[in-house]
């Protein structure tokens, strides 16, 4: 059995996986740049792209995709309102409820998509090229544990009728 780190451990990690993080996403950001995209327009994109059901003419509702970014109504709206303006997605109407808007890629989406994976896997392989291939192993277990473990006690709480925070 391992012993559970002490709460200095802990948030020295926590600090490690922050600035971490804001390396990865400064890259990140610097890389796309050029190309128009910001890190948010990114993962909405991601989103719209890898959710089950939007791989081919199947659509998100815009409330779908700020749940699933855990950001408010009206930020997605912002963020899908530069995509679209870039042409990267379009609104369609919801066929089931008038008051709703459906998302679609474009095909300049899905190109922008293969730029945006092509930069998280550089900028990936840079950050973590000096740690070991089974020790990157290990911490992508341990995060993912830790994340598994930490939602299920956010949903516990809320169904306990507590607010967790995500």
């Amino acid at each position: 059995m391992t012993t559970p780190p002490t709460a200095d451990t802990a948030a020295e990690l926590a600090d490690a996986l922050t600035r971490a993080m804001k390396r990865i996403r400064r890259q990140t950001m610097n890389r796309l740049e050029p190309y128009g995209i910001t890190p948010g327009q990114a993962r909405a994109l991601r989103t719209l792209a890898h959710a089950p059901g939007c791989e081919g003419r199947e659509t998100m509702r815009l409330s779908e995709l700020a749940e699933r970014l855990h950001i408010a109504p009206r930020s997605a709206t912002t963020v899908v309102d530069a995509l679209e303006e870039a042409g990267l997605v379009t609104r369609t109407p919801d066929p089931t409820d008038r008051r709703a808007v459906r998302l679609v890629l474009t095909e300049d989406g899905r190109a922008a998509l293969e730029r945006i994976g092509q930069v998280r896997h550089e900028v990936a392989q840079e950050y973590f090229a000096p740690v070991s291939a089974a020790e990157q192993t290990a911490l992508l277990q341990a995060l993912r544990g830790a994340e598994t473990e930490f939602e299920a006690r956010c949903r516990e709480h809320r169904t306990a009728g507590g607010d967790a925070a995500r």
